[in-house]
Parts: structure tokens; C-alpha cells; sequence
């Protein structure tokens, strides 16, 4: 993973590495919900024709977006999905 981002501000991008990093050790939603994590990430679930994705917070509006299905997490990106 690169040490930049041409879009994020350098603490968005280290707490969006940070935040991709316990993802990859993580083996359950629970365990992002577990204290001492990052404060603040918000994971929820995301509606409509996302409803089969989840989010948590990087830094607002910042997310990093995923599917979970059978302990793996994919289709993972980093956005800003609040934007019309």
C-alpha cells in the first residue's frame, strides 16, 4: 500500500490504512466493534441499491465501502458516496 494519496489528506490516509489493516486480521463485523479500535468508525450497513454493502468512517465524508460475505470482506474501496 502506497505512503500517499492524491485525494486524501495524509491523516485521512493514515487512519484509512490503519482502518484496512484491522479489516485484514478481522475474521467478523464484530471485532470492528470491539473497544479500543479507531473511536468513531461508524460501521453500519448501507441502504437502498447498496444495501448489500457496509461502511465505516474514515474521516467525514471519507468511507471506506465493502461487501462481507462468509468472514471475507471484498469489494472494498475508499469514497465519498455522500456526494450527488
Amino acid at each position: 500500500m502506497k505512503d500517499a494519496s492524491r485525494t486524501l489528506p495524509r491523516n485521512s490516509w493514515l487512519r484509512a490504512k490503519a482502518l484496512m489493516t484491522i479489516m485484514h486480521y478481522t475474521s467478523t463485523l464484530d471485532d470492528l466493534r470491539i473497544k479500543g479500535q479507531p473511536p468513531n468508525i461508524r460501521l453500519h450497513k448501507l441502504k437502498g441499491d447498496r444495501k448489500d454493502m457496509w461502511s465505516v468512517t474514515i474521516d467525514l465524508p471519507w468511507c471506506i465501502t465493502f461487501k462481507y460475505k462468509n468472514a471475507e470482506f471484498s469489494d472494498v474501496c475508499i469514497e465519498n458516496y455522500h456526494k450527488g
